[in-house]
C-alpha cells in the first residue's frame, strides 16, 4: 500500500503510481471472460439490490473524493487456459462506485444474475477454475508498461461471509520519480444466493478493492445491507 503526507512531491509520485495501476487494473474489472458478454436484462429491482451492496460515502468518513461510476461490464481477461463461458448468465443488475483519498482507492461493484443457478455457474466457471490467477496476473502485467511489474500475485484465505468468497492479493512494484514505490491491490469477490419475493434474480455482490481493504468486517458488513 502507499500512504504519504510529505508534501507535492509524494503526492504527485503516488498520484502516478495509482494511475499507472488502474489503468492495469482496468483490464481485469470483471474476473469473468470468455465467450463474449453477459446478456443485459436489466430491472428496476434488481438495480436498486446492486446499488445496496457498493460502498457508500458515508461508509467510508470524511476526505474521500469520488461517488456513484458506470458499472464495468466487458467481458473481462481471457487466456488460452481461462476463458469461461457467460454468455449463457443474464446480468439483471449492476451498480458501482469508486473513492480515493492519499494513495488509496476503493473501486466496488456489484452484479445480480437472474437465476441461482447462474450465480453457482458463474463463480465455478470464474472464480474456482484453474487458470484464474496466472491469467489475472499475466493481464495486470500486460497492462503497467515499462517502469512498473508485478511482483507478486496470489489468492489467499478469505472468512466465509457468505456463500462465495474469494480473495486475490497483488504486490505491484512501480518506479516513479527515481522512487521505488510498491502498491498493495485486493481483489475481494463476496456472494449469495438467496430466493427473492420480489422477482427470481439471486443476488451476486462482488466487492473490489484497489490498494487497500481494511478489514473483513467490510465486505460482511455490504452483505448484511443487501439482506435489509
Amino acid at each position: 500500500m502507499v500512504v504519504g503526507r510529505k508534501g507535492v512531491a509524494i503526492t504527485r509520485r503516488v498520484a502516478f503510481v495509482l494511475a499507472v495501476v488502474a489503468a492495469a487494473l482496468a483490464a481485469v474489472a470483471t474476473v469473468h471472460a470468455g465467450d463474449g458478454k453477459e446478456q443485459i436484462r436489466f430491472n428496476a429491482a434488481d438495480q436498486a439490490a446492486a446499488r445496496a451492496v457498493v460502498i457508500r460515502r458515508a461508509d467510508l468518513g470524511s476526505g474521500w473524493a469520488g461517488g456513484p461510476a458506470k458499472p464495468d461490464l466487458s467481458a473481462g481477461p481471457s487466456c488460452p487456459d481461462y476463458h469461461p463461458k457467460v454468455s449463457d448468465l443474464v446480468l439483471t443488475g449492476a451498480a458501482r462506485t469508486t473513492f480515493q483519498r492519499s494513495g488509496f482507492e476503493f473501486d466496488s461493484q456489484s452484479g445480480v444474475l437472474k437465476t441461482r443457478r447462474m450465480v453457482a455457474l458463474d463463480w465455478r466457471r470464474s472464480v474456482l477454475a484453474p487458470g484464474v490467477v496466472p491469467c489475472l496476473r499475466r493481464t495486470i502485467g500486460s497492462g503497467l508498461g515499462p517502469n512498473a511489474k508485478v511482483v507478486s500475485f496470489k489468492k489467499l484465505p478469505f472468512p466465509k461471509l457468505a456463500t462465495y468468497n474469494a480473495l486475490f492479493r497483488g504486490v505491484i512494484s512501480v518506479q516513479a520519480q527515481g522512487k521505488t514505490v510498491r502498491v498493495l491491490t485486493d481483489l475481494v469477490l463476496v456472494g449469495r444466493s438467496a430466493p427473492s419475493s420480489r422477482s427470481p434474480s439471486s443476488a451476486r455482490p462482488a466487492q473490489r478493492a484497489r490498494s487497500l481493504w481494511p478489514s473483513a468486517a467490510w465486505p460482511g458488513f455490504l452483505i448484511k445491507r443487501a439482506r435489509a
